[in-house]
């Protein structure tokens, strides 16, 4: 891997709306009649986050990483996960200069559990809430998302070495 200054990584997730699970988005419990379906606890905006991660420096994704044919993986802390990507991060000589993310729900409304996944999420990756934007945005009514089927989101780092 070429030493690169800056090196910038896009991520995404989608997860299926169901009965029977309880709602994890950002290491959050959210209070809602359901919870999104995976392998693990299936926190829609932490796997967004991990592949933006281990995309910025061209690594294998989430699933390859952390494949849900493995039962170690059955129903795992996505937060715990994310400290894994993390220091894999530090462990190549960079440092998280900002994340950008999208949770797109119609239901449940994001806007009030926003704060406590800044303050989580910014002591897993050693990063100012100031460096940490989380947005919250609905479809509209449109899709599967918009008929509030799934949830899913989205999310770009940006990376810095070390000096």
């Amino acid at each position: 891997m070429a030493e690169q200054k800056y090196r910038i990584g896009i991520g995404y997730d989608i997860h299926r709306l169901v009965e029977g699970r309880e709602l994890i988005i950002g290491g959050v419990k959210i209070t809602h009649e359901k919870g999104l379906l995976g392998h693990s606890d299936a926190d829609v905006l932490v796997h967004a986050i991990i592949d933006a991660l281990l995309g910025a420096l061209a690594l294998d994704d989430i699933g390859t990483l952390f494949p849900d044919t493995d039962p170690q993986y059955k129903n795992a802390d996505s937060i715990i996960l994310l400290k894994r990507v993390y220091e894999k991060i530090l462990q190549r000589g960079y440092s998280i200069s900002n994340l950008d993310s999208n949770i797109i729900a119609q239901n449940p409304k994001m806007m009030p559990y926003i704060p406590k996944m800044k303050e989580i999420l910014s002591k897993v990756l050693e990063l100012a809430p100031a460096d940490i934007s989380i947005k919250a945005k609905t479809k509209e009514n449109l899709d599967a998302v918009g008929e509030s089927k799934a949830i899913e989101a989205n999310s770009v780092v940006m990376l810095e070495r070390k000096s």
